[in-house]
């Protein structure tokens, strides 16, 4: 990510947040571990037995944890500009991060690469179009020609009452997963009125306006999209 945070994201700063963010995810994402391993697939496909990985947005380390277990011989590396976030990633990768470098910032904080693939998973709906098309570009620059982008936020449709419908979907999923529902009207709450939502169509051409190619979508599940793109 390449700007300031917004408020939505003060939630990775504080530590008792922080503590509970790994049980989240997977309440509020339908197929939460399944992404992961869709996600492992798609980038199995087109890299090398010791692939290189950029993890774009990985504070928590549960995509990190998933891809290490999964791929032994794969290496990595995170970057994320909550500290905190970064701080819990290493605990509970705890001897995986022999094969982990974190780094504190948004993407330009990473190395220049080049990477084998990368991944951005539950991170890009915090960035505006024009931000995220650069973030987007910014991890192309770093990828080598035919690597794999795998792209997993909120996007669904943004058109009138349909945006309302999508979003009671989102909040009644999660009670249906055991979150308390006033815990669940306030997440949707701030999914409405703080992060940067798109239409499936548009989030393809910010993709596609990053340089990427043949972007196919892999995931669809209530409010959330999933992409997979290639570096010409």
């Amino acid at each position: 990510m390449t700007k300031e945070p917004n408020p939505f994201l003060e939630m990775f700063e504080d530590p008792e947040k922080v503590r509970t963010y790994a049980d989240g995810p997977a309440r509020f994402t339908p197929g939460f571990s399944d992404v992961h391993r869709m996600a492992a697939v798609l980038i199995q496909e087109r890299v090398p037995e010791d692939a290189h990985v950029l993890v774009h947005g990985c504070g928590g380390g549960l995509e990190l944890e998933a891809f290490a277990l999964s791929h032994p011989s794969w290496r990595f590396v995170g970057v994320d500009p909550a500290k905190p976030m970064l701080d819990a990633a290493e605990a509970r990768l705890g001897p995986l991060m022999e094969r982990v470098e974190l780094h504190h910032g948004y993407i330009d904080t990473a190395p220049t690469g080049p990477f084998d693939a990368a991944t951005s998973l539950l991170t890009l709906h915090f960035l505006e179009a024009a931000e995220r098309v650069d973030a987007i570009s910014r991890i192309v620059q770093r990828l080598s020609s035919g690597a794999p982008f795998i792209a997993v936020h909120s996007s669904f449709p943004q058109r009138g009452p349909e945006r309302d419908v999508w979003l009671s979907r989102y909040e009644a999923f999660a009670i249906a997963s055991g979150v308390d529902p006033s815990m669940a009207n306030t997440a949707r709450a701030a999914v409405a009125g703080t992060t940067t939502m798109f239409d499936p169509e548009r989030d393809i051409q910010c993709l596609r306006d990053a340089g990427l190619t043949n972007v196919t979508p892999f995931y669809s599940a209530f409010t959330w999209r999933g992409w997979v793109g290639y570096v010409p």
